[in-house]
This record gives C-alpha cells, sequence and structure tokens, in this order.
C-alpha cells in the first residue's frame, strides 16, 4: 500500500495500491475496448432502484473474457492491466491460434507466464479445470454456476472459494461470504485467488475521492424530515422512535431475509452465508 504525507487532514488517512509495482501497461488494448453507457443507479424505466450512484469518471469498457472457450490452446500474459470496471488486475493474453483476449489475473501471475483452460491442465494459479478434477483444499476463483455458462462466481480482488469435499456429481465449496455451496463438478473454475489482494485496505480519505469513483453522499434518516423517513423530525437529536430498524419506506432492516424463498439454487446452499 502507499500513503502519503499529511499535507492535508485527509491526505493524513489516504492510501491506494502502489500500481507501479503490478501494472505493465498503461493503455489498453484497443480492439478490446468499447464505450458503454453506465446506469448510475436507474432501472431501465429510468426511475432509481439502487440509490448513492451518479456522476465520477469516464470509464472505458475492457472486454473480459469470463467463458474460456479455448480449450486446450495455451496462453501466455502479454501485460498486468488496471481496470476501472473491477477490482482486481486484468491481463491482456496471447492464445497460440494468435487470439487476444482479457482475462481477470490470480495472484503471482506475471508477464510471460503460460496459462491454459483444459482437463489436464497442471494444478497452478491461471490454469482452469472442471471443479471435480480440482482437488480438495485447493483455492479456486472465476467459479461457474453451471458447466459452460461462463464465470460468475468469485471475481473480486483477493477474494477465492475453498473445494472442500466432492461427492455425487457435485462439489461444495466455500465461498468468500462464508456460504458453502454446491456447484455441478462439471463446473469450470480457475485456480488461485484473484489479484490485487491488497484492495480491501484502500482508504479513500476525503469526499471528494468518493464522488471520482461515482459514490453520492448518503444522508442520515435522523437528518430528514418527518416526511421523508421515519427517523426524521424531533426537536434535536431524536431517538429512533420505532420498534425496529427500517429503511425510509418502513421495510425492515438488520436480520430481515431478502432472498427469495423459490430461487432456484435453495436447493444447493448447504450453509447460509454469515451474519454480520
Amino acid at each position: 500500500m502507499k500513503s502519503f504525507k499529511p499535507t492535508t487532514p485527509s491526505r493524513r488517512q489516504t492510501t491506494v495500491v502502489s500500481y507501479r509495482k503490478h501494472i505493465t501497461a498503461s493503455e489498453p488494448h484497443k480492439a478490446l475496448t468499447r464505450g458503454r453507457k453506465r446506469r448510475k443507479g436507474r432501472a431501465s424505466w429510468g426511475r432509481i432502484t439502487t440509490r448513492h450512484k451518479g456522476g465520477g469518471a469516464k470509464r472505458l469498457w475492457r472486454e473480459i473474457d469470463f467463458r474460456y472457450n479455448k480449450i486446450g490452446i495455451p496462453a501466455r500474459v502479454l501485460s498486468v492491466e488496471y481496470d476501472p470496471n473491477r477490482s482486481g488486475f486484468i491481463g491482456l493474453v496471447l492464445y497460440r491460434d494468435g487470439e487476444r483476449r482479457y482475462h481477470l489475473l490470480p495472484e503471482g501471475l506475471k508477464v510471460g507466464d503460460e496459462i491454459v483452460t483444459s482437463d489436464k491442465a497442471e494444478l497452478k494459479p491461471g490454469n482452469r479445470l472442471p471443479l471435480g478434477l480440482i482437488p480438495v483444499g485447493s483455492q479456486a476463483y472465476n467459479v461457474e454456476i453451471n458447466p459452460m455458462s461462463g464465470s460468475s462466481l468469485v471475481r473480486s480482488a483477493g477474494n477465492y472459494a475453498e473445494v472442500l469435499a466432492h461427492d455425487a456429481g457435485y462439489t461444495l465449496i466455500k465461498l468468500p461470504s462464508g456460504s458453502l455451496r454446491k456447484v455441478n463438478s462439471r463446473s469450470w473454475a480457475s485456480v488461485g485467488q484473484v489479484s490485487n489482494n491488497e484492495y480491501d485496505q484502500v482508504v479513500y480519505g476525503k469526499a471528494g475521492r468518493s464522488r471520482w469513483m461515482g459514490i453520492r453522499p448518503t444522508v442520515r434518516g435522523s437528518a430528514m424530515n418527518p416526511v421523508d423517513h421515519p427517523y426524521g423530525g424531533g426537536e434535536g437529536r431524536a431517538l429512533r422512535g420505532t420498534r425496529r430498524p427500517k429503511n425510509r419506506w418502513g421495510k425492515g432492516t438488520r436480520g430481515v431475509k431478502t432472498r427469495n424463498r423459490k430461487k432456484y439454487s435453495n436447493a444447493l446452499i448447504v450453509q447460509r452465508r454469515k451474519k454480520k
């Protein structure tokens, strides 16, 4: 991590990742980039469905390959790059057939290293195998939910899933949230841990930097008027005044289950994630 001289109160607390130690290219591969309109917390009908999003620096979208459908063709890492749209580092890889793609890189992979997607691949960071062929106790990321559907689990910086058991065509994995889940053993996963494991130690330091990241301010409910929030109003600093904690629409928070009771994967969840 990189810290700064305390020339201002915010500078005293600010920390950033030392990108110079990891990044080897300053510009992305143009053929794998495009513009993208950001939703800013709004759904398709234009109304805000996720608050506190909007603004921020313009981002160029990198096309990341999460399907890994070039099976059996080795690829060499050409560069390690920063992606403003995700927390882990990405790498430009060159396949032996001449095609270039962006991959989400694991911790420890360097320029010049070779990776491959194959059921006969060596067990080393970056290689991709079916979950059923990854030994118990190993770390994995970029995990598929269904075979050949594209990786959708464990993609944030520093995260990994732990392989716990293989049984009856399913692999039991422990996710970063602490939940235990069964996944089809024919689903593919990459070996290792997602790169940039220092990301969780970043301190923005000031409100302006949050705005650069597209994070808008959050106003406390107790600072609002009664018409705007159940906690609003009162003389001075008032107590919450309601039996259970709730949001501005009166729906309960803290301990209220929000998962769909009929979700398709409920039968595959062995143990729920830990409560904070």
